[in-house]
């Protein structure tokens, strides 16, 4: 899923501090799992931007509600409760719900409250670490489902590298090397073979070096289905 994590009070408040009345919308999905940015978030949000010392004068009108996903406009476009006399909305949603509230709400100024982290996984209660960078050509059957791109600090591709310690990473002791793991997987697996072979040159267009990626399937919301 989708981790983000709240901007400081100060920075949201500069942000909003030139409109007189606000709605602050919370997003139902990713970031409500992450206690960032669902309903409760957005109610907790509202009330606490309403305190007068984030202000030089008086705080904006500040209501909440709540989408169940930002990121589909559809959806969107089927709430009718932005309260009239509206000014901006403030969105607790990733940054692709904040943009997909944008194009919908125009001209009316869509305002992030999340600064988006990373695509996650929730091992124990309370803690989300990252998996995946989304790359757009997954290695996982090779990497005994450790992901190299996203959980080695480097990025590396061909093994670890001369920093660890055989268990840490050199950026931080506290982050496993994620080499050493997907190895001692392997071996478990009795697939340390997978490693052995000679791969191309990773062709790093399947990500964003070949600018924004869009996906396209037929047969959805009367789209003409596939022949």
């Amino acid at each position: 899923m989708i981790v983000g994590d709240i901007k400081p009070m100060e920075e949201i408040a500069a942000s909003i501090c030139g409109y007189k009345k606000i709605l602050v919308v919370g997003c139902g999905s990713c970031v409500s799992v992450c206690l960032s940015g669902g309903d409760r978030e957005a109610q907790m949000l509202s009330q606490e931007l309403s305190r007068k010392v984030y202000y030089k004068g008086d705080p904006p009108s500040l209501s909440a509600d709540n989408i169940l996903r930002q990121c589909e406009l559809d959806l969107i476009k089927a709430y009718h409760q932005i309260p009239k006399g509206t000014d901006a909305v403030l969105s607790l949603a990733c940054g692709a719900g904040v943009q997909t509230m944008a194009e919908a709400l125009q001209p009316l100024p869509v305002l992030p409250a999340l600064n988006t982290t990373f695509l996650g996984a929730s091992f124990e209660p309370g803690i989300w670490r990252e998996m995946c960078a989304g790359c757009g050509n997954c290695l996982l059957t090779y990497t005994g489902g450790i992901c190299p791109i996203a959980r080695c600090s480097k990025s590396l591709l061909h093994g670890p590298c001369g920093g660890t310690n055989g268990l840490s990473c050199e950026v931080n002791p506290d982050i496993p090397c994620a080499w050493v793991q997907i190895i001692e997987r392997l071996s478990k697996q009795n697939k340390l073979d997978l490693l052995s072979g000679i791969h191309e040159a990773r062709d790093w267009r399947s990500g964003n070096a070949a600018g924004p990626r869009v996906r396209k399937r037929t047969g959805i919301g009367g789209s003409p289905g596939a022949p």
